[in-house]
This record gives structure tokens, sequence and C-alpha cells, in this order.
């Protein structure tokens, strides 16, 4: 079955050189970091936060932390996504707070807080172990916000390559608040895209 769908999943592909006379437009980037804000995380915490960069300066500072990949500075927008480690916590009252935005009876707000805290108590026991489990969850915005661009013609590159900690220092970032999961470049690509390769639908899906 092909549909407008499944054409954007076949557009999508990893940029790596981005057109950079092309600007994506404020309504199209507003577009893409919406379908990532409307993701759906975990206990509904929404763990995440997008920092979005166009100053040409910072990129410029940026990109040496990234395996000086060229789409770093030569993309429209380029989005890093911080996994959040403080507002997770039971402490912190941001969870109960999250919780409390579906205005459930008292009993019910005790119930969650109890089953978060219990089923998350090893999840919740260091920030190394929180960012593993928040960084997860960040991807799911990040595709969701990839094949939102594909869907209006715009271009991405999802980017681990980078030095983690140095990328932070550049943002200065507190990194008992966030720390950086994902980075992902959009713009307009300059070359024509490769053919897509993947395994054969039989050698990934099983029907049980």
């Amino acid at each position: 079955m092909t549909n407008d769908f499944t054409k954007a999943m076949a557009f999508r592909h990893a940029c790596k050189v981005f057109d950079e006379t092309r600007t994506v437009s404020e309504e199209e980037i507003r577009y893409i970091l919406e379908a990532g804000r409307e993701s759906p995380s975990s206990f509904g915490m929404e763990p995440w936060k997008f920092l979005v960069i166009t100053d040409e300066k910072l990129k410029a500072q940026l990109r040496p932390a990234c395996w000086n990949q060229v789409q770093i500075t030569s993309c429209s927008h380029l989005v890093v996504i911080l996994a959040a480690i403080e507002s997770v916590k039971v402490e912190s009252g941001i969870p109960k707070a999250r919780f409390m935005r579906r205005n459930m009876p008292q009993e019910t707000l005790e119930f969650y807080m109890k089953l978060y805290a219990d089923h998350l108590k090893q999840t919740l026991s260091s920030d190394a172990a929180i960012f593993s489990w928040t960084a997860r969850q960040t991807y799911i915005a990040a595709a969701n916000m990839m094949t939102a661009a594909a869907f209006v013609g715009i271009d991405s590159c999802p980017i681990e390559g980078f030095e983690q900690a140095e990328v932070e220092r550049i943002l200065e970032l507190d990194i008992t608040q966030y720390r950086v999961a994902l980075i992902v470049p959009f713009g307009y690509r300059v070359n024509s895209q490769p053919s897509q390769v993947r395994l054969p639908f039989d050698d990934v899906v099983t029907f049980i």
C-alpha cells in the first residue's frame, strides 16, 4: 500500500550535505518541532528539550565537536535534542505535576505516583541510569520530527557522532538538568538521494 506517509518514508534519508542557500521557513520548522513535542513518552513525562540553532558562529563552534561533519554547518536549522535528568526524579515534584494535568482523583494520583516510583526504582537510581532511559525516549521524538520533515520535502540526518561533554560545554548546559542525546540538522539536499538499501521484509519481520 502506497500513500503520502510511505512516500515520506521513501524520501527520507541521512542527508550528508545541505544546500546552504536555502532556509527552512519559520512555519515549517515549527511544524517539525511540533511533531517532536506531540510524541509519546513513558508515563507521559516528556523528558526532552529541543535547542534550535541557526547562529552560524555557534554551528561553526560545534562542528569540531561533532566529528567535523559538514551537516552541522551546512544545514538550515540544527536541532540539539536534550534528555531530561532532574525533571523525571520523584523528588523534583515534576512527575506529580504532570500526572495532575489529567485532573485525576487523589487516590488515582497516589496510585500512579507509587507505580512510577516503584517501577522506575532502578532507573531513577543514578543520573547515568536516568539518561539511559530518557535518551531512548528522545529518539521517538526525533523519528517523528524527521518523518514530519520528509512529509513536507525537508531533509534531515540523525547524528550520534559527537563528543558529548564538549558539545555540552559549548552550549553551557547544566548537565544535572539535561544532557545531549542526539543532534539532527534540517535543511534541503544538494545531491540526489542514493538508492535506499534495507534488509528484506521477511528478514526483519516474524509473525507469531
